[in-house]
């Protein structure tokens, strides 16, 4: 795991459009799983303004990380939506090479085995962008999910849905479940890049970071994965033990290399 910190969201989305300029260049067909949320967002805004400048995304094929049970089809709230909304409805995906979770399915745990075939057959996932809950979950892999799950339905606790209520219009209409990939799902892709930024956080970061693997962290499973990234602002890594040795890693570290 690579633990990168950096002054602010800016640097933060640079770094990370960088690593998946490089895989776009490298292969033009590329596999992405795109994350919602806050985190990523200037990341996607990164990625708009290098698709003017010439960034073909016309092969790229893009997996979505969950989606919520029960939204209407074209509810500005449902990931599905924010997605196309944010980022692939802004540069020249075609929208058939966009697939989500069904969250609107008659047989949920069909449609679960559905999404994962449909991961399998595009060839695994190239690069996953992540964000990082305050309670440590990634996807919507609450704290006590097993850290070998797959693509299933899952209740959201209270605090997610408090904190997702600023994308609807009050807490009530939060959906109360989701169908998100699993964490074993997550790891088979062969790049995660981790986005946190904020001091709430912090306590967060450090568990996925320096604390033991454990189902009361989701987001710690990501120490088995051979290839992750963690993008970092000052604040979100102010707990990191290791903070210190993190930027000395990142700052001496062949250019060649890369993330």
């Amino acid at each position: 795991m690579e633990v990168v910190i950096l002054p602010g969201a800016k640097p933060i989305a640079a770094l990370a459009a960088d690593a998946i300029e490089a895989l776009l260049r490298n292969k033009p067909d590329a596999v992405l799983g795109l994350a919602t949320g806050s985190s990523p967002l200037p990341v996607y805004e990164e990625l708009e303004r290098r698709h003017r400048r010439g960034l073909d995304f016309s092969r790229v094929r893009a997996f979505a990380l969950d989606e919520y049970v029960g939204l209407p089809p074209g509810h500005p709230g449902s990931y599905r939506e924010v997605i196309r909304r944010e980022f692939t409805g802004r540069v020249n995906i075609r929208p058939e090479n966009v697939h989500g979770p069904d969250g609107e399915a008659a047989d949920v745990p069909a449609a679960c085995r559905a999404f994962e075939e449909a991961i399998r057959a595009a060839g695994g996932v190239d690069l996953q962008l992540l964000g990082l809950g305050t309670d440590g979950h990634i996807g919507f892999n609450e704290p006590g999910s097993s850290l070998a799950s797959r693509t299933r339905i899952k209740t959201l606790v209270e605090q997610t849905r408090r904190d997702n209520a600023r994308f609807f219009s009050n807490l009530a209409e939060v959906p109360h479940h989701v169908i998100t990939q699993g964490l074993g799902t997550i790891l088979e892709a062969r790049h995660v890049i981790l986005l946190a930024t904020g001091a709430q956080k912090a306590q967060a970061v450090r568990d996925l970071v320096e604390g033991p693997v454990a189902a009361i962290c989701p987001a710690s499973v990501l120490q088995l994965h051979p290839h992750v990234t963690v993008l970092l602002d000052e604040a979100a890594a102010s707990s990191l033990r290791l903070a210190d040795y993190y930027r000395h890693s990142y700052d001496s570290k062949p250019r060649w290399q890369g993330l």
